[in-house]
């Protein structure tokens, strides 16, 4: 693989980074840096780290791809209201049942927990505490 100028600023984005971005939001933070950059070039840079298993392609969103530079063996929590994606570094291993193992090929298991992040919680409970308020005009 080419270490370009371009492919070495998206592994300097991802390098630590926590939030899995989408190739959207990498090119929004690095295209100030290479504002002659496309989108189709952050998309290419992406899938060559991925081959290199350099990055990590998740497949937790079927409306856009996210890429996670972690790429040893781990799960996530992922709020369903806003998106957080968190890694878990739990230890949770899971067998392939034998009758999946005869009829398909599998490459990988992930274990994800889907329900509402902090944020979102103190958000939905100002927001319900904020309905639930007498109007002292009535």
């Amino acid at each position: 693989m080419k270490k370009t100028p371009q492919r070495l600023a998206i592994l300097n984005y991802l390098k630590g980074n926590k939030t899995h971005p989408s190739a959207i939001d990498i090119y929004k933070a690095i295209s100030k840096k290479f504002p002659t950059m496309s989108l189709a070039t952050v998309y290419n840079a992406l899938e060559a780290l991925r081959q290199e298993g350099l990055v990590k392609e998740l497949h937790t969103d079927p409306k856009k791809k996210r890429f996670d530079p972690e790429t040893a063996p781990h799960n996530h929590a992922i709020c369903m209201r806003c998106g957080l994606m968190q890694d878990l570094k739990t230890d949770l291993s899971i067998e392939v049942p034998a009758d999946i193992k005869d009829d398909f090929d599998v490459k990988e298991v992930q274990v994800e927990f889907y329900g509402v992040c902090k944020r979102c919680r103190k958000r939905m409970q100002k927001s319900e505490s904020l309905n639930s308020t007498v109007d002292p005009r009535s």
